[in-house]
């Protein structure tokens, strides 16, 4: 407690809330800080809640240099507020307090939300807190997409998220496990069964490199192996990581922190165009991993198992352009695993929806979260939003707004 007073008597409780600006979910952030300087915990907690559940979670993995933090006037003479710390803070208040929001208990209409992750379940928590019936269709036997798989343990404990949850779930939201889509549940059946339907699967699929040698032993996606959960041997092990998002920082630092003797990222951009947060980078770095940046890996060696990568230096000419080789660069780097994290694309099942896609094969969605089919939503990285939990959050929640008017619409 004594801590929270102290980060508190930091913030200035700014007119123009530059913070509230910097974050993806619009979170008034100087009147929930007020609230603690109150200690009225329960309305800061009741005030956060109109903007997400999701502020244990939060408070503890986004980006916050680069949003609410970044953007904290403090931080031109100062440090910034560190409001995270405080959007943790009253979410663990109110799991540890039992604090609820009021909802109505009876429903009208019914809403099937595909995927549980954070665009799933803040899409869930604000249609069932507005009185609105909600299915969610998981393909997994937990819910929390790249919350429970995607975040190393180290970073985001499983028993926080499995409590933020829990408390999503107390409003009433129904849950149907080990749905997969296109298999043991239809699109066409959700339509017909529900009154509207929210897609959120996420885009799991590791992009391939089209390499030689790219599916030897010993290669591993980077998607696949958090979400499957795999288990890997690292101990003692030259491990390759080629990308630069957020994947490729979590896995070297997993390796690094597994005992690996060396865990190299290669990405063929700069450091500064690398997709992931300042953090994950910094986190990597103080978990010793090595980089190599403007490097492409051409080639994977190995006859049975991996045991060195063939990289090349690149140049760009601009961000927009790929980068190009350089010839008679090549150097051999050693290894005995090799793991391609270079971002991802949706499930094959997208590609077969009747709906329009865009260029890169997500769904195509307008400003609110509205496919071209009347009863369809997406939000989520399989729509393309941007790939940290809040704005994926944000698109969830955009979508509830979206179908509560679409409903209330088609009502009268």
């Amino acid at each position: 407690m004594n801590n929270v007073k102290e980060l508190i008597s930091n913030c200035e409780s700014c007119v123009t809330k530059p913070c509230q600006v910097g974050c993806p979910l619009n979170i008034d952030i100087p009147g929930f800080i007020d609230k603690i300087k109150e200690e009225k915990y329960e309305e800061a907690f009741l005030l956060l809640s109109e903007y997400t559940p999701l502020m244990s979670l939060c408070g503890r993995i986004c980006p916050h240099q680069e949003q609410c933090e970044g953007s904290c006037v403090k931080k031109i003479s100062y440090s910034p507020v560190e409001i995270g710390k405080l959007e943790a803070f009253v979410g663990d208040y109110a799991i540890n307090n039992n604090l609820k929001i009021d909802y109505p208990n009876n429903t009208k209409f019914n809403i099937a939300v595909v995927g549980g992750g954070p665009a799933g379940l803040s899409c869930a928590y604000f249609l069932r807190k507005n009185g609105y019936g909600v299915t969610i269709y998981e393909k997994h036997d937990y819910l929390g997409g790249l919350l429970a798989h995607g975040i190393p343990e180290f970073k985001l404990s499983r028993d926080i998220v499995k409590k933020v949850i829990d408390k999503i779930l107390q409003l009433g939201i129904d849950v149907k496990y080990n749905q997969v889509l296109g298999k043991n549940i239809l699109l066409d059946d959700l339509i017909n069964n529900h009154d509207a339907v929210f897609i959120a699967i996420g885009s799991n699929e590791s992009n391939i490199m089209n390499i030689p040698n790219e599916n030897i032993n010993g290669v591993y996606k980077g998607n696949e192996l958090l979400e499957n959960k795999l288990i890997i041997d690292y101990k003692d092990k030259d491990v390759v990581i080629i990308g630069g998002g957020n994947v490729a920082m979590n896995i070297a630092s997993i390796a690094k922190k597994s005992g690996a003797r060396n865990a190299t990222i290669i990405y063929r951009r700069t450091e500064e165009d690398s997709p992931a947060a300042i953090s994950e980078i910094n986190s990597a770095k103080e978990d010793k991993a090595t980089f190599l940046f403007e490097r492409n890996v051409i080639k994977i060696n190995g006859e049975d198992h991996v045991n060195s990568v063939d990289v090349v230096k690149t140049k760009s000419i601009n961000k927009k352009d790929i980068p190009v080789n350089i010839e008679d660069s090549k150097e051999t780097i050693k290894c005995d695993i090799v793991i391609i994290a270079i971002g991802s694309h949706p499930e094959k099942i997208v590609e077969k929806m009747d709906i329009e896609k865009t260029q890169s094969g997500k769904i195509k969605i307008d400003n609110d979260g509205h496919t071209s089919s009347e009863k369809i939503f997406a939000g989520g990285n399989v729509a393309g939003s941007k790939a940290t939990v809040s704005w994926a959050a944000k698109s969830g929640r955009s979508a509830a707004k979206s179908i509560i008017d679409y409903l209330n619409e088609k009502k009268i």
